[in-house]
């Protein structure tokens, strides 16, 4: 098993969104790096911090599963889509999504300040200058302190 963070806009789609919707079709990843990861070492049953970016406080605020394995982002072939890539075909697609499934809400979020200031978590991506990664892995240990800290 292993351990992840994904990063999302809550006026996009939030953790809120994802109760709501129990789970959601991970799109829109436009970065081969973070494509990767969904194609290659994504497994079903890995684990999600969910992160809200871009909001005050940014922070972790969940926890999700994955449930299904990376598929083609059909978006990418859909012309009227923010997603369209005329480069991806049905027959050759570029583009991957995986499917989360909603896990819960963490008791209090966990600030990326409060990330920062914590030592032991010093490693991870989201707190290194010019990490803007939408899905990085996290260590068993990271996503276990985490999940202490929103315990509070």
């Amino acid at each position: 098993m292993k351990f992840w963070l994904m990063k999302t806009e809550p006026d996009v789609y939030s953790i809120d969104d994802l109760k709501r919707d129990n789970t959601v079709q991970w799109e829109g990843i436009r970065n081969y790096q973070a494509r990767n990861f969904m194609m290659n070492d994504m497994a079903l049953g890995d684990k999600v911090l969910f992160y809200h970016s871009n909001t005050t406080p940014p922070g972790v605020v969940g926890l999700a599963e994955v449930c299904k394995l990376a598929y083609p982002d059909y978006f990418a072939w859909d012309v009227d889509s923010k997603y369209f890539d005329p480069k991806s075909t049905k027959e050759n697609p570029r583009w991957f999504m995986v499917d989360i499934a909603y896990k819960g809400h963490l008791k209090s979020p966990v600030s990326l300040d409060a990330i920062k200031k914590e030592p032991s978590l010093i490693d991870m991506l989201v707190i290194r200058r010019g990490m803007r990664l939408s899905i990085q892995p996290v260590t068993q240990f990271e996503y276990n302190k985490i999940i202490k800290m929103g315990a509070k």
